[in-house]
């Protein structure tokens, strides 16, 4: 159930709230954008909330990245050896990574340039979208939240700083890659052993292959409950500014630019 029923008469819309969350359109540095595919494949079409590409290209790094043991040899040339690095690479699964690595650097840029393009002619059209959405499951509507707070949910756990701003769709989804890149990289063990003061234990236990993994995953993480929440207050204030002119100014009331109002 929601407070407005779209009825088709704008070409394009700025925003959709629904139970899954705020989907929205605003201006995005396509560099910035591209930069977070090079991190990691999939997070650049998840911050232009184009989910189902990035689901899949998500899952694509995490399964070519394993069986061509990348991560692994990129600690050992951190570690200079460069030798070991050459040797554990899997060079079938390497060559399959790279055009579709490459890839989602090139859509991702050229998606950001189009909306942002698309975003230009939804603002000029202004057309009214649904602010609250009511149903079984859950309920979703426009309201102001404090970034700061995004930044330290996604800090305890990725994900938990989308849970806090109703991006119920990647929040789901980080969550559940973040239990299992605990799981396989015996991450929790690790600090188990190192609040023991058990270090070695602690180094030994890890797997790196699966470790390298929860850089990008934090970063992402707290990025995008940052600029999701920044992005959905100036929303919110938008459509309040919106409703207040349509429903309590008077039609008689202009801006005088460059005059002194006494």
């Amino acid at each position: 159930m929601n407070n407005y029923s779209n009825d088709n008469t704008a070409r394009r819309y700025r925003a959709h709230v629904s139970i899954w969350g705020t989907t929205q359109l605003h201006l995005r540095n396509p560099y910035i954008v591209a930069w977070w595919s090079a991190a990691f494949p999939g997070f650049g079409h998840l911050i232009l909330s184009k989910y189902l590409r990035g689901f899949v290209l998500f899952i694509w790094e995490v399964i070519v990245n394993i069986q061509s043991h990348l991560n692994v040899a990129m600690v050992y040339s951190f570690q200079g050896e460069i030798e070991k690095a050459k040797d554990v690479l899997d060079l079938q699964w390497l060559l399959i990574y790279i055009p579709v690595y490459i890839f989602s650097i090139w859509d991702s840029y050229r998606t950001t340039v189009d909306m942002n393009k698309v975003y230009a002619l939804a603002e000029r059209e202004e057309h009214h979208f649904n602010t609250f959405s009511i149903g079984a499951l859950e309920i979703n509507y426009l309201d102001k939240r404090n970034p700061v707070m995004a930044i330290v949910w996604s800090l305890f756990v990725p994900g938990l700083g989308q849970l806090y701003i109703h991006r119920i769709v990647t929040a789901f989804f980080v969550i559940i890659w973040t239990v299992i890149f605990f799981y396989y990289s015996n991450g929790l063990e690790a600090i188990m052993f190192l609040f023991w003061g058990d270090i070695q234990q602690a180094t030994d236990v890890l797997k790196p292959g699966w470790l390298l993994f929860f850089p990008s995953l934090y970063g992402f993480s707290i990025f995008d409950s940052y600029i999701n929440t920044v992005e959905n207050n100036k929303l919110y204030d938008k459509e309040q500014r919106k409703f207040f002119v349509e429903n309590y100014q008077s039609s008689q009331f202009r801006v005088l630019k460059g005059k002194k109002v006494e």
